[in-house]
């Protein structure tokens, strides 16, 4: 396979995966509103979701210090500005699903299509008559159609492998930053651990994941600090947890090396692999005692690495 059409699918599954997170973003931050924010609880939440999605600068640089919800609703779901909007993602997984039109099914390409053109008539709408809760809803949706089609209908090739490499890599980067919303942002003072405030937006996390009901399937009674982090770290049964992603990402990874043989580095599968043996020898006291803003930090430089090495070994034109 071509590195152009590698590199294509490779960000057209990353592009996908994270329209997805901007929306579960908007989610989490809409879902916080409805406590009352005083001095002796949280920040203001939407600053907190610029700061975990790393956008705190390129957002003042357009709209200055007006931080509330119209501005950064807009900024995460409509503005061409940001390339993590929703609107950009789609747009550009288009694009690129369109350079790469025959390694695609027509069920693929279709649920692409489909999701871009109606994009395109929910920007030409009123603002007014769009809620967070819709525009949530929307992306979700289109997202696992167009999961679904791939999953259903193309073929497990190299071109599935960069597919779904760049869904796992990209969803253990969101999953990371989702939660250090909650840990380090939305309650940064250590004497409301364990508070009715403090398990809200645990439940407020669990939800923006669409994880709620399968965490009472896997654990049960009172939703706790470390039940949840540990749902979304170390779970395996969890699809959206750290050592999923992660799992499926090194699995990806080595099919690509068996069908490349020596053609190619295996710095990323090395790389990846040497992550995945760091997080599984962890449990989720070591994290809560390394800090979990620590751990996560750790974590998210860890997906940058192994996604630079991706680039180098099979997107760079070497290959």
């Amino acid at each position: 396979m071509l590195s152009r059409t590698a590199a294509n699918l490779f960000w057209m599954g990353r592009h996908l995966e994270r329209a997805e997170t901007a929306a579960r973003l908007l989610d989490v931050g809409a879902r916080i509103t409805l406590l009352p924010n005083t001095e002796e609880g949280y920040r203001n939440e939407w600053e907190s979701l610029l700061r975990a999605s790393g956008a705190r600068l390129t957002f003042a640089e357009r709209y200055g210090s007006a931080i509330n919800q119209e501005n950064v609703e807009s900024w995460l779901f409509f503005d061409s500005e940001n390339p993590a909007s929703v609107a950009s993602c789609i747009e550009r997984a288009r694009e690129g699903g369109r350079i790469v039109r025959t390694a695609l099914t027509n069920q693929v390409w279709d649920a692409l299509n489909t999701a871009f053109q109606e994009l395109r008539q929910l920007k030409g709408r009123p603002r007014g008559e769009l809620d967070t809760a819709m525009l949530t809803d929307f992306t979700t949706r289109h997202g696992a159609t167009v999961r679904g089609a791939i999953n259903a209908s193309q073929l497990r090739n190299d071109g599935w492998h960069f597919i779904n490499l760049g869904y796992s890599l990209e969803r253990a980067d969101a999953t990371s930053r989702l939660l250090d919303v909650k840990y380090y942002v939305l309650l940064p003072r250590v004497e409301f651990i364990g508070s009715g405030l403090d398990n809200y937006q645990w439940q407020v996390i669990l939800r923006a994941l669409s994880a709620h009901r399968a965490f009472h399937w896997a654990y049960g009674g009172e939703i706790t600090a470390n039940k949840v982090a540990d749902f979304l770290i170390l779970n395996g049964e969890s699809p959206r947890s750290l050592l999923t992603s992660l799992y499926e990402a090194v699995w990806n990874l080595d099919g690509l090396t068996r069908r490349y043989g020596e053609g190619v580095p295996a710095t990323a599968s090395a790389r990846a692999r040497v992550t995945l043996d760091a997080l599984m020898s962890r449990d989720i006291d070591a994290i809560f005692d390394e800090g979990l803003h620590e751990f996560l930090t750790w974590f998210i430089a860890e997906i940058g690495s192994i996604s630079d090495a991706v680039h180098d070994d099979y997107l760079s034109g070497r290959m």
